[in-house]
């Protein structure tokens, strides 16, 4: 009788932890379940959870109010799936991050804002972010704008017409080199060619400009509203010199008041809100810092892929180290032509003319340093900054600095007509609860 007993006993605990099993099982299914499927890619419940956590806790830092919950997620998930056709077009395109480029921007943001990389993961791990997650995080946000670069980039063009121009309206402006800290809300048209449609966005704007002057927070409206890609960071476009003002907002901004929203602007694509945050300086610098530079690239290709180009650049970087002739490596190997033939040269640069990566390796390099690898959007290079000068402005660096202003202002424009555009090609089917975020398929005609 008592073997019995134990024996059913025994059975009944082991249906009560295969029964715990299952719903722990059950469970972990339940938080990873899938929430979108975005072409050949999904995206999990956990994934999203992440994000909105991290963004809570940026704003919430910021002090920035939040929309519900709910429409929070949406957002989110929305950034998500731009992000995850960006990063699939990435992989496509044999696009690749390695865990020495990535170690040395994470290195570089550390050391931006004044950290060591110990401080850097403990401040990560005060905002609820693992080291591992702000890794991967950057490093989807590196090949986003690589993508961005290549497909985008390719879209602007800038005329010497355009630059003399620009030139001219900022000495009638009298611009004086004033920087600006700038929040921005936009709101779309969503068929351009509609009127109900553009009456629809140009009324929404009116009134979400109404609840700003009424005391509602710029950001959170931004968070909550705006269809810019940088909503989800409270609309914020960090600091601009006068100079590099988005063309739309460039004649209002200077009149504006911190913290007074601008009137309602208008383009082809929607409607737009600006904010003054903080405003400094208004000195129009005289002195800039040039370098003589030279360099040696190597671009990743259809024939040579990410992995070997960085391999490429190392054993380059060891020749030189070991004594070998800087000008005559750049003219066998560099896949720079105009630069190589002249054994590297770029002769002297200005502040604004090179991308941001070289430009901070320009400015970290010591003086005759061989200095690298670093990674641009055109490949991998190695450089050396064979002088340095103190020049006042010259014509040439004005027309470079206005090329460059000119440049963004474009770049910023298309990035968002592009970013529409591949969201309309991908497909994206919702699933759980964001499954009424799909499209209504359209019922036949009767008649």
């Amino acid at each position: 009788m008592k073997a019995t007993v134990r024996h059913g006993l025994t059975l009944l605990l082991t249906m009560a932890m295969m029964t715990m099993s299952l719903a722990v099982q059950a469970e972990r299914k339940l938080l990873d379940r899938v929430v979108a499927i975005v072409d050949d890619d999904v995206i999990l419940q956990t994934q999203l959870e992440a994000r909105v956590n991290t963004i809570v806790g940026r704003l919430s830092a910021q002090g920035t109010g939040l929309p519900p919950r709910q429409m929070l997620e949406q957002r989110v998930l929305e950034q998500l799936i731009a992000e995850s056709v960006q990063l699939q077009m990435a992989d496509k395109m044999g696009m690749r991050i390695s865990d020495n480029e990535l170690n040395e921007t994470l290195a570089n943001i550390a050391r931006s804002n004044g950290m060591t990389m110990a401080q850097f993961e403990s401040q990560l791990a005060e905002e609820g972010v693992t080291y591992q997650q702000a890794r991967e995080q950057i490093r989807n946000e590196m090949l986003t704008s690589r993508v961005q670069q290549r497909q985008v980039g390719n879209r602007v063009r800038i005329t010497d017409n355009e630059v003399e121009n620009y030139l001219q309206a900022q000495a009638g402006a009298g611009s004086d080199g004033a920087e600006y800290r700038l929040a921005y809300i936009f709101i779309q048209v969503d068929e351009p060619g509609n009127e109900a449609s553009v009456r629809q966005a140009r009324n929404l704007a009116d009134n979400l400009r109404q609840q700003i002057l009424d005391g509602r927070d710029f950001r959170e409206v931004a968070v909550a509203e705006s269809d810019a890609s940088n909503a989800l960071e409270g609309g914020d476009m960090g600091w601009r010199p006068e100079s590099q003002l988005p063309s739309l907002v460039a004649p209002v901004v200077p009149d504006l008041e911190p913290g007074v929203p601008s009137a309602v602007l208008e383009n082809n694509s929607g409607f737009h809100l600006v904010m003054v945050m903080d405003k400094r300086g208004g000195e129009q610098q005289q002195i800039i810092e040039q370098h003589k530079v030279r360099h040696i690239l190597v671009r990743p290709s259809a024939a040579v892929t990410e992995a070997q180009a960085e391999q490429r650049i190392r054993d380059i970087y060891r020749q030189l180290q070991d004594g070998a002739d800087f000008a005559e490596l750049a003219r066998e190997l560099s896949d720079d032509p105009v630069s190589g033939s002249d054994g590297g040269n770029l002769d002297w640069v200005s502040p604004g003319q090179m991308v941001p990566e070289f430009e901070q390796a320009m400015l970290d390099a010591d003086v005759g340093e061989i200095y690298g690898p670093v990674r641009s959007q055109f490949g991998w290079h190695i450089l050396q900054v064979q002088e340095r000068r103190k020049q006042d402005v010259t014509a040439e660096a004005r027309e470079s600095q206005a090329r460059q202003a000119i440049y963004q202002r474009k770049f910023e424009q298309e990035l968002q007509n592009w970013l529409r555009e591949v969201r309309d090609e991908a497909f994206v089917e919702f699933k759980g609860e964001f499954a009424d975020m799909n499209p209504q398929s359209e019922e036949a005609d009767p008649s």
